[in-house]
């Protein structure tokens, strides 16, 4: 593992150590790309405020933070500045006009809720219910038809604990649509060192079957995190065991305003 695009800072109130932590310890583990991508904030309508993403206000010192270590470090890491964003339709083009202030060269998709969030359960709840599935398939999929998302984090996030047949069904509609769109999926090492219900089996049956591009992703908010050996040999195993098409690095889409 030569590369990593998830990692998050304090902004996002639930993680971890400063910046320069997660560069040293990212060289420490052999790392050649590191990539931050904190939670986004988003310009929510009626002053709605996240716990668990940075908040407008803080945007310019995220930025201006990995942009010093980007040069400081330029001899030893290559670093990339990106964003981890929920494609939410009703702040999309607001939040791409905010960001496009800045020189953010990657968003990652994660859909962690659906509709626009508020009023909506996290998706890693455990549902039965096939619509809510759809829902997101749907949803995720509208989003990579924006061409504005470099990779799909823990693509199965959602907990679905209904029908295989249905789960089977939708998934393997979304890692098609992602094929297409030439989007990769990441393997999670959050899900896998924190035993989530992610990473998911019957998911990465399902996008080895279907021939997705995969690519691991440390989801650090512990800069100890963003070098994980051990999280690393499940996911090789995994690898192994679904005919896994791994890429190294990937090729950054700097998101751009829909015309």
């Amino acid at each position: 593992m030569i590369a990593n695009y998830h990692t998050h800072t304090w902004r996002c109130m639930h993680a971890t150590g400063t910046e320069r932590e997660y560069v040293e310890h990212a060289i420490a583990g052999g790392l050649k790309i590191l990539g931050f991508s904190d939670h986004t904030p988003m310009p929510y309508a009626d002053g709605h405020v996240s716990g668990v993403k940075m908040r407008l206000d803080q945007l310019e010192d995220y930025v201006d933070t990995v942009l010093r270590l980007k040069e400081e470090y330029k001899n030893e890491i290559e670093i990339h500045l990106g964003l981890e964003v929920e494609y939410y339709p009703a702040y999309f083009e607001e939040l791409l006009r905010i960001t496009g202030q800045y020189p953010i060269e990657y968003y990652l998709l994660a859909q962690h809720f659906l509709g626009n969030e508020t009023g909506e359960r996290f998706t890693g709840e455990p549902t039965d219910d096939p619509e809510r599935l759809k829902r997101y398939c749907r949803q995720a999929g509208e989003a990579m038809e924006t061409g504005c998302f470099t990779y799909f984090a823990h693509p199965d996030l959602l907990n679905f604990t209904g029908e295989d047949r249905v789960y089977e069904e939708c998934m393997r509609g979304l890692c098609k649509h992602a094929k297409k769109m030439d989007i990769p999926l990441e393997i999670n090492f959050l899900g896998i060192w924190d035993r989530r219900h992610y990473p998911n089996p019957k998911f990465w049956k399902i996008a080895g079957e279907v021939g997705n591009q995969v690519i691991f992703g440390a989801d650090a908010h512990q800069p100890d995190k963003v070098w994980n050996p051990e999280a690393l040999r499940v996911a090789l195993q995994m690898v192994e065991m679904y005919h896994l098409n791994v890429i190294d690095t990937a090729q950054l889409r700097r998101p751009q305003r829909m015309k």
